[in-house]
C-alpha cells in the first residue's frame, strides 16, 4: 500500500521485490488514503503487508506511485530490458552523464558538444571517463 509515511522505495527495494515475488498487489489510496481496516484484513488473510513511499511528499492518489513501482521492478526482471548489461546501476551506478545524438547541439549561438572520448570507440577510455564522473 502506498503511504507518504511508508518505507522509502529505492532501486534496492525494487530489485529485492523483483527477486522475491512473482505477484504483487498494489493498493492505491485516494486523497486521504485507504481504510485502516484493510491492513488488518490483509494480514488476517495471511498475506505480507507493507507500506511504501516513493518520496517525502503527498499525492492525490496512489496511481503514480504504482506506475513508478511497476516500471522500476519490471526493469529488474531478466529479459525486460533485453540484456542484463542495460541495468546501468549494475555497471557504474546511477548518475553517470548521458549523451545522445546529435554530436553537436547548437542553441542561441552556443554549441553543446559530446565529449570526444565518448566518440573515440575506445571502450576502456570511455569506461574510465564514465567512472571519473561518479567521484
Amino acid at each position: 500500500m502506498f503511504s507518504a509515511g511508508g518505507k522509502q522505495f529505492t532501486n534496492s527495494v525494487a530489485a529485492e521485490l523483483a527477486k522475491k515475488y512473482n505477484r504483487i498487489i498494489l493498493i492505491c489510496g485516494h486523497y486521504e488514503g485507504v481504510d485502516e481496516r484493510i491492513k488488518k484484513i490483509i494480514k488476517d488473510l495471511g498475506f505480507e503487508f507493507s507500506e511504501i513511499s516513493i518520496g517525502p511528499y503527498v499525492l492525490t492518489g496512489g496511481e503514480l506511485p504504482a506506475m513508478v513501482l511497476v516500471d522500476s521492478i519490471a526493469r529488474q526482471i531478466p529479459g525486460v530490458l533485453g540484456k542484463t548489461e542495460s541495468l546501468e546501476e549494475n555497471r557504474l551506478g546511477v548518475g553517470v552523464p548521458v549523451y545522445t545524438r546529435p554530436e553537436i547541439f547548437a542553441l542561441k549561438g552556443k554549441k553543446y558538444i559530446v565529449p570526444k572520448v565518448l566518440l573515440s570507440g575506445d571502450h576502456k577510455k570511455i569506461n574510465e571517463w564514465r567512472a571519473s564522473k561518479l567521484k
